[in-house]
Parts: C-alpha cells; sequence; structure tokens
C-alpha cells in the first residue's frame, strides 16, 4: 500500500519536506494517510532483536504487576484512576504486545499505540522511583517511541519537530545566521542600560560556553539579552558558538535517534572547536538531558560525558549568587506568595532541586516561598513534557493533564510560579489560560535582573 504523500515512513530532511509537511494544515491529510500505513513488521521485529536488550528484558520479567507504579502516575491519578492509564499496563499492552506478537501487530494497534506513546506517558520518570524493582516505564516508553518512528507512526508535529533538528540542528527552522544576528540585535537593545555589553561568538578557551533554547531565537529572544547581562554583570569570560548553539531535541520526543545523536553532534563539536572550561544550557530541563545525560551515549562517548564540562543554568546562577558574582538588593527581593516547578528532566535525572532552592534564598524575602506538595525529585510532571505541550492532536488529553499542576498550585496559594523550565514554563502558560486560576509566571534571568545590585562601574552614566 502506498505511504502517502505526507505520512511516509522516510525522515524528513530537506526544507522542502517540512514545508510540505507544514503546509498540511494542523495535520490532517498526515493522519488520513496514517490510517493506511502497511507495518514492516519484519523490519520491527528485526529491530527487536537488535537493540531490545538485557536491561529492558529483566524490566519485563522482573515486573509482578504489583501496581505500585499507578499512584506515581500523575496521568492515573487525573484520569480518574483508569487501570489503563497504570505505568505498567500502558507499557505491556503496546511494546510487551509487540513483543509478545514478533512484531505482527496492525495498523490500528499501532495508531492506539502511538496514542498510549505521546499521550499516556511524558516520560518523566517518576514511575521509576516508586517501582520495587527500579523497572522505569518511561525509559521503555522511549524506546517504544522509536519503533512506531521508524514505521511511520508518530504525532504531525514531532515529524516536523524531528526534521527540523536534521535539516537546521534546531528545533524551528532557525538557521546560524539568524541565531547569532539575533543575539547581537538584542544585546545592543540593551547597550545604553549596560555599557560594554556584547556577545562574544566563537571565543576559543573561554570560561563558558553558552547553548540555548530555539524558541528564545524565534518567539522569546529577550531572553538571549538576559543571559547576556547577567554574564556581563558577574564579569564572565564567555562565548556563544555561531554553530552547534541549539541545546534541544525534539528529536528525543519524536523517537528518531538518527536525528538525536546528528543534534547533540553539533554541539559536541562546538565545545570540541572552542574549547570552553565549561557548557552551559539555557533554563531549559529536556535540553539538559539531550545533551549532558542522554547524549553522550546517542554519540557513542564512552565515558558518558560531554567533550566540556556541562551544567543547566540553574547551577551556575546559585553558583553566581552564592560566590557574589552576582548580588541582590535586598529590598527588591519578591515579598509574595510564590512557588517553583520542579523540571522532571534536571531534577529527577540529576538531582538539582538543591541548586534551585539556593536561587530562590537569595531572591525571596523570608516567608514568602511555598513548597509545592509532593516536591523536588517528588513531584509530578509540569503536564505537557516529553512533546505533550506541542501536539494538537492530544490536546485534549493534554489539558486534562494540567489539572495535576493546577491543583498543586492552588493548594499553595501562590500567585507566582518560578518556572526555570521550557516546557514547564510553556505548561503553566497553557493552565491559566485553560483554567485561569490567576497566576503570573516566570523563568529566573528576568526575576534575578530586576533586583541586581549593579557595581557602580558597571552602570550608565548619568
Amino acid at each position: 500500500m502506498p505511504e502517502g504523500k505526507f505520512c511516509n515512513k522516510k525522515p524528513v530532511d530537506t526544507a522542502e519536506g517540512i514545508n510540505e509537511l507544514l503546509s498540511d494544515t494542523s495535520g490532517n491529510t498526515y493522519y488520513q494517510e496514517m490510517k493506511e500505513l502497511d507495518i514492516d513488521s519484519d523490519l520491527l521485529w528485526k529491530t527487536i532483536q537488535n537493540t531490545f536488550k538485557s536491561r529492558m528484558k529483566t524490566w519485563f520479567e522482573i515486573c509482578a504487576h504489583c501496581g505500585m507504579c499507578a499512584e506515581s502516575c500523575f496521568l492515573y491519578q487525573v484520569n480518574g484512576r483508569d487501570p489503563r492509564q497504570v505505568p505498567a499496563y500502558k507499557i505491556q499492552s503496546t511494546l510487551g504486545e509487540i513483543i509478545k506478537q514478533k512484531g505482527k501487530v496492525d495498523n490500528q494497534f499501532m495508531r492506539d499505540t502511538m496514542e498510549t506513546a505521546w499521550a499516556k506517558c511524558t516520560c518523566c520518570n517518576r514511575c521509576g522511583m516508586y517501582c520495587p524493582h527500579g523497572i522505569d516505564t518511561g525509559i521503555m516508553f522511549g524506546y517504544l517511541r522509536g519503533l512506531l518512528y521508524q514505521q511511520g507512526f508518530v504525532p504531525w508535529e514531532l515529524k516536523i519537530g524531528a526534521g527540523m533538528h536534521r535539516v537546521y540542528r534546531a528545533q524551528m527552522d532557525v538557521t546560524d545566521e539568524d541565531f547569532v544576528d539575533t543575539f547581537e540585535w538584542m544585546v545592543e537593545e540593551y547597550e545604553d542600560d549596560y555599557p560594554g555589553l556584547m556577545v562574544p561568538v566563537d571565543k576559543e578557551g573561554a570560561d563558558i560556553m553558552y547553548t540555548v533554547n530555539a524558541r528564545e531565537v524565534k518567539h522569546y529572544p529577550e531572553d538571549l539579552a538576559e543571559a547576556a547581562i547577567l554574564f556581563h554583570i558577574a564579569g564572565e569570560n564567555w562565548t556563544v558558538p555561531s554553530k552547534g548553539w541549539e541545546e534541544t531535541s525534539l528529536a528525543m520526543f519524536a523517537g528518531d535517534w538518527a536525528a538525536c545523536k546528528m543534534q547533540v553532534e553539533s554541539v559536541y563539536e562546538a565545545m570540541e572547536r572552542l574549547k570552553p572550561k565549561r557548557m552551559i544550557g539555557t533554563e531549559c530541563g529536556h535540553a539538559h538531558r539531550a545533551t549532558v545525560i542522554e547524549g553522550p551515549y546517542w554519540a557513542g562517548r564512552k565515558n558518558g560525558q560531554p567533550p566540556s564540562e556541562s551544567i543547566h543554568y540553574v547551577e551556575w546562577l546559585a553558583e553566581a549568587l552564592n560566590t557574589g558574582k552576582l548580588k541582590i538588593d535586598p529590598s527588591k527581593r519578591i515579598k509574595e506568595p510564590v512557588t517553583l516547578q520542579d523540571s522532571c528532566n534536571y531534577i529527577r535525572n540529576q538531582g538539582l532541586k538543591k541548586a534551585t532552592r539556593d536561587i530562590i534564598k537569595h531572591i525571596v524575602e523570608p516567608g514568602y516561598f511555598i513548597e509545592m506538595s509532593p516536591n523536588k525529585e517528588h513531584n509530578y510532571c509540569c503536564g505537557g513534557g516529553g512533546g505533550f505541550n506541542g501536539i494538537g492532536k492530544f490536546r485534549k488529553q493534554r489539558n486534562i493533564a494540567l489539572i495535576t499542576k493546577r491543583d498543586q498550585i492552588l493548594a499553595t496559594g501562590a500567585k507566582l510560579v518560578l518556572a526555570p523550565c521550557h516546557n514547564c514554563w510553556d505548561a503553566i502558560r497553557d493552565l491559566e489560560e485553560e483554567y485561569e486560576i490567576g497566576i503570573r509566571w516566570s523563568f529566573f534571568k528576568p526575576i534575578v535582573i530586576k533586583m541586581l545590585d549593579i557595581p557602580e562601574h558597571l552602570r550608565p552614566e548619568e
């Protein structure tokens, strides 16, 4: 059966192909053609035989079906405790069934599995914390997404996003020239307020190589200027690469592992070319996971580390505040109830709970910070992680998923939510638009800039 104009099994790897997919409004034709896709059962089963290794085999064999993963899953809780939302069931009834049938599954099964893989799991890894055997269903869902991508069963937006990484090495159609021009333009906008402010490009041997989320270049360019301002005030020796500046990976959400490798290698090539002491990534959780935690393995780095020491932005900001590189004017600290969204990808996967709370101690007046319950590594996903935010086909399910975070925020009484992660920021923005609970949300950068005690020699002349 023909694969159709839009929904083919081949990766999108040209600008023309991306534009063609984008011309299919909301992916309507794409999803219609998906219904006609044949399953290459031989390839599916061969892929599983070559890649389904001992760790996941063991997880399948030792699952006791005890149900302890159920209550750990916010999607199970928020969907009426439907047994079909139990993590163990979700993976056994999808990936487990594909393995049991040795790849001989039909089109309807694969479309149902696509919905489970992207609308019933955000790969937040919380279930793995509560499983008595340490079974991480989130990791298995990531593997399942790769199998689905291979067969052409991937949400329209993520097919496009993975293609963007292949073509532009960025999650959006932002070229290297766009990035440098936008960064320089935004810095120029703030030069009068911060004399000497600049963005060093391709500076070798700098203490810091800064990488960003392409969404900042496309939609939030003020974030670029804010990063430059904070590095400037802190007196950092920093740079940005003209190539390899994009830290995120929608390809990871899509299960396009080849594109994941291409993307992260572009960042590593920049590190090897510029030889910075450290790479610092922007306020984005999945970007950190893709580049620092998962990336080394995609790139085949045997030591499991990027070429340069790599840290998340919250680590640098906490360090700069703790060492006095950045100083806060106490009179400008936050004096209203405020809470913090812990991002799954750098709290559960790298344990950065202390760094974020160090920052809170500097910028929030004592008594005004209210923890969500639960919090830190026990916190729930924002409701939009793992690509869930951007998939129009599953928007209804995503909006239901936001209820958990809505209720957590409401329970704190806070009107300001600090969300140092792009996915979390987007989900909380959408949460407010959907449920109108009367909150504001912010990254750390603009909040800190407003309360800086700027040294005299860095202030503009009167």
